[in-house]
């Protein structure tokens, strides 16, 4: 008998994400003698739901009963950090409760912690909402990683992440040759581990800075809630201040205290796209002790409001753009040298 993976798809999935969980398994069944998986897409939101790019996928209402060798993938991207359906939640509970495996992908992590299903449990999703997930569920063991496995219950990063999962996943119930054929015919290699990074560089732009900058910048990313002064930073990288500022200014184009600044801005920003954080929550976790030099500083930077960001994505907004990554932080750059950086 086949095992069957039941990818429950949220409003605004990635398709990119539910791609890559599905290709492998569908190259086991034409690799192997006879059918090892079959799929089936739910949803708890209607007979069709459309993906961040645009396409729609007809699915089926969810069964009662799921037998424990299947699977349940719960996609979700966009959106789904705010996504609450209590009959979703039950329904989880319930096959976790009956020991069948489930795997959150990418934001999916929201609805199993809201479900009440990764309480000390270690977790990861897309390290662009890490934080913000951390924030708002501390009783998770977040992990940036491509993938966490802690008893029936998995994590997913999400987009290519998903190769090597099903990868891992086939390889431990029909063997790992089976996988390495897999690999072979979807010209996969090497093969990643669950501990694996996600990320390789900083963001675009910065693998172009000199060495100690990006330390330095290292420095700030990893302390953003409690800000490092600048003599610090420059003993944890063995320069002194007068040089690492020399070099930072001239390859950055600001100060370090400006950029330590833009950066809290920012994940204030991301913070409060990502979580349910209220203002003041947000700023705190930022790094900013006064409300008000918050506010400012946030309109100076970025335009609006912080409680503007608080719904920065429509539900008719099937493609946002997301702000939080170091290149676009860098971007923003530009215009604040011509204007003057918030102080």
């Amino acid at each position: 008998m086949s095992d069957r993976l039941f990818y429950v798809l949220l409003p605004r999935f990635n398709m990119f994400s539910l791609t890559n969980l599905m290709e492998p398994a569908r190259i086991a069944n034409y690799l192997s003698v006879e059918d090892v998986y079959h799929k089936k897409y739910l949803s708890f939101d209607g007979p069709d739901i459309t993906a961040s790019n645009g396409m729609a996928v007809k699915c089926e209402m969810a069964p009662e009963q799921i037998r424990r060798n299947d699977l349940i993938f719960i996609v979700g991207s966009w959106g789904a950090e705010h996504y609450a359906n209590r009959k979703l939640f039950s329904w989880l509970r319930l096959q976790a409760r009956n020991g069948v495996r489930i795997c959150a992908v990418e934001m999916g992590a929201y609805v199993l912690a809201r479900a009440g299903l990764l309480a000390r449990r270690s977790a990861t999703t897309h390290w662009s909402y890490l934080a913000g997930f951390q924030e708002q569920f501390p009783d998770v063991d977040v992990q940036e990683q491509l993938f966490t496995e802690d008893g029936p219950i998995l994590c997913c990063s999400g987009a290519t992440a998903g190769l090597d999962l099903m990868l891992y996943i086939i390889g431990g119930r029909h063997g790992q040759a089976l996988a390495g054929e897999i690999s072979d015919q979807i010209i996969h290699h090497p093969v990643r581990q669950a501990k694996d990074a996600q990320r390789k560089t900083l963001g675009r732009g910065i693998a172009k800075l000199p060495s100690d900058v990006q330390a330095a910048i290292e420095v700030i990313e990893s302390n953003i809630s409690e800000p490092v002064a600048v003599p610090e930073i420059a003993k944890t990288i063995g320069l002194s201040q007068r040089q690492l500022e020399r070099q930072f200014k001239k390859s950055v184009g600001c100060s370090i205290v400006q950029f330590g600044l833009l950066m809290r801005l920012q994940h204030a920003r991301v913070l409060l796209i990502s979580t349910d954080l209220g203002v003041r929550e947000s700023a705190t976790a930022s790094g900013f002790n006064s409300l008000s030099h918050f506010a400012y500083a946030f309109k100076k930077c970025f335009g609006r409001r912080p409680s503007d960001y608080r719904q920065a994505w429509p539900e008719n907004d099937t493609a946002p753009h997301w702000p939080g990554t170091l290149g676009r932080f860098l971007d923003t750059l530009q215009p604040q040298r011509r204007d003057g950086l918030p102080r």
